[in-house]
């Protein structure tokens, strides 16, 4: 585990604006920088940096937060490889907490492959462009699949020599331990204790995790001999579960989270082809079947999948099951295929970057008529078939958990099958209770397990919440604390009394404190506790750096949960939106201007939250008043909270006027 003061040493070392500016062209805009939005299609700058805050804020998708969180949403790393990234670009020795043996050991065997795994694919590479061998074999058959230098150099292929060990030889020359070649799979060690290369005589193609590491291989054999399988891939290990990766995903990341859609296909060339035709938002299965962890991989960049099947697919119908685990994902799914005889990597090769785009766009279907169009020439008159057929479909829709869009989808079987709704909702009904029941079984015994533990509520916080306008003033609150909540003020306490002839006297008390003092104690003596659960969470935070002064209050955006940043990061820029270029002509929104004191501000968000808990402490009692019932009490309360109510309406009513 990193050390903190390491990721101290990270944070207070990193310039979001150096970072971020790796990634996407950063021009001046006063103080601060503005760009296009990596995550959205745009041609008007809504991303604004600001290196004094050491934030960023994608006005265009809502995203914000520091350095940290920039990496972690453009590069989807998660938050130890953003530490490491960051501590390797500064140069930052990274210092790692103390550890048992066994969790040494456990680190230390996992870094040990994927250093080996690394000099492989140096090796492999360099092998295919400066060994006559490699030119000869590996380079020339990757040029006739029609790839470019920039491609083969872009995905690192490369080419393992015929040599019964010649690369084995290689790394341990190299002092790599023969252990971590064989736990890689890279090696085979021999019963008479000979070392042999598992991919010797192949082309290789180096599969990569999200942040870009190399897990393990894939070689394709380039003879005809039939008894030797055409593709061999690397052996299960603690880097490499094949269920879990999928091909392409580190260079395609970027643009399925832009693009908002990942064509999904079988095999290595088709990842590489469609890349070098300009769509880059592809990734392959490897040639497995389509596990649940490799739909999760991409569900962290998109919703939407559209799977490209080859045209002659034999094995087309026994693929529509991964279509059913995509639904179950809660994910939109699109099937093209191409023309009898072509694939994805030979219609690329042949074609335009229009015409390929034209006829991806044109060709994808729907999941339910590209079902029911392929299962209905299996039925064709036989009603048996048909009737298996229709109820083979309307399983996938009960895989979907959006009840919204099981019933759309419902609708357009229905009029592709020309069969009546009402008979496919039974069905589905059917479905839906039959997983139900599988469901509460299942709960039934894990609740068995549980028995002994004390019960607690099974619905989150979030969950509960229903949206009021209680939370806007609480969101104002944490606002005036972020902003001010340091600064020196002189707030005033007005208070009413009569004189001796029985007319109110106001008069003013000045009280001399902080923002976030005044705040704190204001909301302690009435008792407040926050309805959002993201704001009460906040204000806790910021009211604990507040009163223990452990971290310095422009740098606590780094120390907060990554939900919480984006609050933040939303907080600090909202008044820097407006300097991006044409914003306000475009928009038409109008720069707010701030008339009040930070002191009557502040003042002023007190007072509007006590007149909403005081309303609905009202509308509450209202509720209890019963028709036959004694309800003078009710009735009194009611009168003596609509009169403090006024009271606290009237000193708003000032501070606004003032």
């Amino acid at each position: 585990m990193i050390s903190q003061s390491t990721i101290d040493t990270v944070f207070e070392t990193a310039r979001v604006e150096e970072v971020i500016g790796d990634f996407i062209n950063l021009k001046r805009a006063g103080s601060n920088f503005k760009g296009l939005s990596p995550f959205s299609n745009e041609k008007s700058p809504s991303f604004m940096v600001s290196p004094v805050k050491q934030i960023w804020k994608d006005f265009s998708s809502g995203k914000g937060g520091n350095v940290v969180a920039f990496l972690m949403e453009h590069e989807h790393f998660s938050y130890p490889e953003a530490i490491r990234y960051l501590a390797k670009r500064y140069n930052i020795e990274i210092e790692e907490t103390e550890q048992t043996d066994e969790q040494k050991a456990v680190a230390n065997e996992r870094e040990s492959m994927y250093l080996v795994s690394e000099f492989a694919q140096k090796y492999f590479h360099s092998t295919l462009l400066n060994t006559d061998e490699g030119q000869a074999i590996g380079y020339s058959y990757f040029k006739e699949r029609g790839f470019s230098g920039e491609t083969i150099k872009k995905f690192g292929l490369g080419y393992s020599p015929e040599e019964w060990d010649a690369f084995s030889k290689e790394a341990l020359g190299k002092g790599y331990n023969l252990e971590f070649l064989e736990k890689t799979g890279l090696t085979i060690v021999r019963e008479d204790g000979r070392n042999a290369d598992r991919f010797r005589g192949r082309v290789m193609f180096p599969i990569q995790s999200m942040s870009g590491r190399v897990l393990g291989f894939g070689g394709r054999i380039l003879g005809n001999d039939k008894k030797v399988a055409k593709y061999l891939n690397s052996p299960e290990s603690d880097i490499y579960h094949k269920s879990k990766v999928l091909y392409g995903i580190y260079h395609a990341k970027q643009a399925i989270a832009k693009l908002d859609n990942c064509f999904l296909v079988e095999g290595y060339t088709d990842v590489i082809q469609l890349h070098q035709a300009g769509v880059e938002n592809v990734v392959a299965s490897s040639g497995t079947a389509l596990t649940p962890d490799q739909i999760r991989l991409v569900n962290r960049l998109t919703k939407n999948i559209t799977v490209l099947f080859d045209g002659d697919a034999a094995g087309l119908r026994a693929s529509l099951r991964g279509i059913d685990l995509i639904l179950e994902e809660g994910m939109n799914v699109k099937v093209c295929t191409f023309p009898d005889g072509e694939d994805p990597d030979s219609f690329a090769k042949k074609s335009s970057y229009d015409e390929l785009i034209a006829y991806l766009q044109n060709n994808a279907k729907d999941f339910i008529q590209f079902k029911a169009s392929l299962l209905m020439d299996e039925a064709k008159n036989d009603p048996v078939k048909k009737a298996g057929l229709i109820r083979d479909i309307v399983n996938s829709i009960s895989k979907i958990p959006d009840r919204i869009q099981q019933e759309v989808y419902i609708q357009e079987c229905a009029r592709i099958m020309d069969i009546s709704e009402q008979v496919l909702i039974s069905t589905l009904a059917q479905l839906v209770q039959k997983d139900i029941a599988d469901a509460g079984k299942k709960m039934k015994e894990e609740q068995k397990a549980k028995a002994l533990q004390p019960v607690v509520e099974e619905m989150s916080t979030e969950q509960k919440i229903k949206p009021d306008d209680l939370s806007g003033i609480e969101y104002e609150i944490v606002k005036a604390l972020q902003l001010y909540g340091d600064k020196d003020c002189e707030f005033k306490n007005v208070f009413t009394k009569y004189n001796e002839f029985g007319d109110e006297v106001n008069f003013t008390e000045t009280q001399a404190c902080k923002v976030y003092e005044w705040v704190y104690l204001n909301l302690q003596e009435d008792e407040v506790e926050f309805t959002h659960p993201t704001f009460s969470s906040l204000y806790k935070e910021l009211i604990d750096i507040y009163l223990n002064k452990e971290i310095k209050q422009e740098n606590f955006v780094n120390h907060l949960p990554s939900e919480l940043q984006n609050v933040v990061s939303d907080i600090y820029m909202d008044d820097d939106r407006y300097l991006l270029s044409e914003w306000e002509d475009k928009q038409q929104i109008p720069v707010k201007l701030k008339h009040m004191t930070v002191e009557e501000h502040v003042t002023q968000i007190i007072f509007d939250l006590r007149s909403r808990l005081i309303t609905k402490l009202i509308h509450e009692l209202i509720a209890q008043i019963t028709p036959d019932g004694d309800n003078r009490d009710t009735m009194q309360d009611i009168m003596d909270y609509t009169e403090l109510n006024k009271n606290v309406l009237k000193r708003i009513e000032r501070i606004r006027t003032t």
